[in-house]
């Protein structure tokens, strides 16, 4: 599954557009490299997100093309997560 569609189904990020637009200016890593919006994910990998203040870096647990919200909880783990001052 791609970065950006994965982001958007497991609700981290509220639209596809802007997690392409995070991917685009290198707000996204995916196991320690920078991610285009298409680079493809699987479980167990580690996407780091910048975004604004905050730091957070998760694990994939699992991948679902169609999510409802209690579902999206359970697409991650969250392993760290900063708040930069």
């Amino acid at each position: 599954m791609r970065v950006d569609k994965y982001l958007k189904n497991a609700r981290l990020i509220k639209r596809r557009t802007v997690a392409k637009d995070a991917c685009d200016h290198g707000r996204i890593l995916v196991n320690g490299k920078v991610a285009k919006p298409g680079t493809e994910v699987a479980v167990d990998d580690i996407i780091d997100m910048n975004l604004g203040n905050k730091t957070i870096t998760i694990k994939i647990t699992g991948l679902e093309e169609h999510v409802t919200k209690e579902i999206s909880k359970n697409l991650y783990e969250v392993v760290t997560e900063k708040q930069d001052m």
